[in-house]
């Protein structure tokens, strides 16, 4: 009698296979993370152009209801904490720094900048 070795049809992915899905997957990991990260950096950006706002709001503020002069003396005591119009001092989230003009700016100038990079308003025209 001859033994035959009969191949069964097996359900099941070789190595290739298996190989191309783990590379598909890890670039769909990949883009994923980029994208994430992009998006970070935009919130961070957004979050630190909210804060120079609000202290520019704060500094017109304080100029209205203290008689203050364009080009007088404005320190950020003046503007931030308890019971002030800022009760904490704004951190930059991408951890840029904070830079105090020290005098009321002329309408259009910001009283705070950031040394972040593209962390500046786009328009400061009503400020």
């Amino acid at each position: 009698m001859k033994l035959t070795p009969t191949r069964k049809n097996e359900a099941g992915l070789t190595l290739i296979e298996i190989t191309v899905v783990i590379a598909v997957l890890l670039g769909l990991i990949a883009v994923l993370f980029i994208g994430v990260q992009n998006y970070r950096e935009a919130t961070n950006k957004s979050r630190c152009i909210m804060q120079i706002s609000a202290v520019q709001k704060a500094v017109r503020s304080h100029q209205n209801l203290n008689d203050v002069v364009t080009g007088g003396t404005l320190t950020q005591t003046d503007l931030v904490g308890t019971g002030k119009l800022i009760a904490t001092a704004p951190v930059c989230p991408s951890g840029g720094t904070y830079t105090w003009l020290g005098t009321v700016p002329s309408v259009g100038t910001a009283y705070l900048t950031c040394s972040t990079s593209g962390h500046a308003p786009a328009d400061t025209a009503g400020w």
